[in-house]
């Protein structure tokens, strides 16, 4: 959606938002390349949820298009591509971390790790501290692979 369409809909920060990532599959890939550090197309496709590739194909061009991931070029096989989150998609992790914890503070079926909720409410900071570090490591092992 272009951002003079959108205007005429609503100036609302809320509605921008949801423009770019008020659906299932987006907030999915976003988590995966943010919280999990998933970079490889093949990666989003293994997720629990079963993303169809033309779906994935468009929510991450559409994510590419508003910048908050970049595609580039596998280092490791130049036949591929991979994902990796902008500054303006790192920011995202505050708003992801939040809907995580709430889901597994009210979801009696959560597949969130035990405490993670009390630990994150407890010391947020700590946590995306926390978080950005294990990314980092995550990322760097990926490259080193």
């Amino acid at each position: 959606m272009s951002h003079s369409s959108r205007r005429e809909k609503s100036n609302c920060p809320i509605s921008y938002s949801l423009d770019l990532f008020g659906d299932r599959w987006t907030l999915l890939v976003l988590r995966d390349l943010i919280l999990h550090g998933k970079t490889r197309f093949a990666e989003f496709q293994d997720s629990d949820e079963k993303i169809a590739s033309n779906i994935l194909a468009e929510r991450l061009r559409r994510l590419e298009g508003q910048g908050v991931v970049v595609r580039q070029k596998d280092p490791t096989d130049a036949r591929q591509k991979i994902y990796a989150v902008t500054d303006k998609g790192q920011s995202l992790t505050p708003v992801l971390l939040e809907i995580a914890a709430w889901g597994a503070s009210h979801d009696p079926q959560t597949g969130a790790p035990d405490g993670f909720a009390n630990s994150f409410y407890a010391d947020r900071e700590g946590y995306y501290r926390e978080h950005r570090r294990r990314i980092a490591e995550l990322l760097e092992k990926q490259d080193a692979g």
